[in-house]
């Protein structure tokens, strides 16, 4: 990632979106694109994405790779990653802690692995493998889960801290993946954040969910349809009163979407938080 003079706030790109992103470029600083949407991409749909990288910073986020796996990821899944990366010259290009397969079988989503020091070796290892295809190592994101990972032999600030040395790069802190383990699994989540005080933070998302019922249990969902909740801007105040360097925070949303200036006030709620927490310094 660059180095910011000041904390940069941007949106996740959606063709929802598109128009009133374009149309607001005064509030907004940076784009996340969703990687996996181009990676069969033809070479003239890549051209337009370069220049939306010419207009906008853009943040690349893959959701397909499968990191967090003693399975090593497909050869062919990240030369097509390297293509997109190589096409659009991203700022910097994202995966998450989890897996998304196993035994050949694709669950179909996002999922926490055990926290184990296996599943660290094996996450250390397709980090390697993405390092050389791409050239260049992807930003981690801490996932959000409605069961705790079994066979689990750490707890999650531990996981996540352990995790990002092991592969010599920096975290993509989910704030409300963040909330919604830590009220799920009755932990305190300034835990994380004291596990990653030292770690350096790639870049931030911002998100809403839902509570839901199953099994006699309540849990939060990381659904991504709604609203950024009030626990996670707390969280935010207290992550940029812990930095001293500028933080770049991406907003996610991937349906239901409300009025365009709904969207660019959670942003601004977003700036608001971080820039009363940060130190006078870091404002100028």
């Amino acid at each position: 990632m660059r180095k910011l003079e000041r904390s940069a706030f941007g949106l996740g790109w959606r063709p929802e979106l598109a128009a009133a992103i374009f149309a607001n470029l005064d509030a907004i600083d940076v784009v996340e694109v969703i990687a996996d949407d181009w990676l069969d991409a033809r070479s003239s749909e890549l051209r337009a994405l370069r220049l939306l990288s010419s207009t906008l910073p853009v943040l690349l986020h893959a959701t397909s790779l499968g990191l967090a796996s003693t399975e090593l990821v497909s050869e062919r899944r990240l030369e097509k990653l390297a293509r997109v990366i190589d096409a659009v010259r991203p700022v910097a290009w994202s995966e998450h802690l989890a897996f998304v397969r196993g035994g050949g079988v694709e669950i179909g989503h996002l999922a926490a692995p055990p926290r184990t020091r296996a599943t660290i070796d094996g996450l250390a290892a397709n980090v390697a493998r993405a390092r050389a295809i791409t050239g260049s190592a992807p930003i981690l994101e801490n996932v959000a889960t409605l069961i705790e990972p079994p066979l689990s032999e750490m707890p999650e600030a531990e996981f996540v801290r352990t995790a990002i040395e092991a592969c010599e790069t920096s975290l993509l802190l989910d704030l409300h993946n963040l909330h919604a383990n830590a009220t799920n699994f009755g932990w305190n989540p300034v835990d994380l954040l004291d596990a990653v005080d030292d770690i350096e933070i790639g870049y931030v998302h911002l998100a809403g969910g839902r509570r839901i019922h199953a099994a006699g249990e309540t849990r939060i969902l990381d659904d991504h349809l709604h609203a950024t909740p009030d626990p996670v801007f707390t969280l935010l105040g207290q992550l940029a009163q812990r930095r001293e360097e500028p933080l770049t925070i991406v907003l996610e949303r991937d349906g239901h979407y409300p009025q365009f200036h709904e969207l660019l006030g959670e942003l601004q709620r977003g700036r608001t938080y971080v820039d009363r927490s940060l130190p006078r310094a870091a404002l100028r």
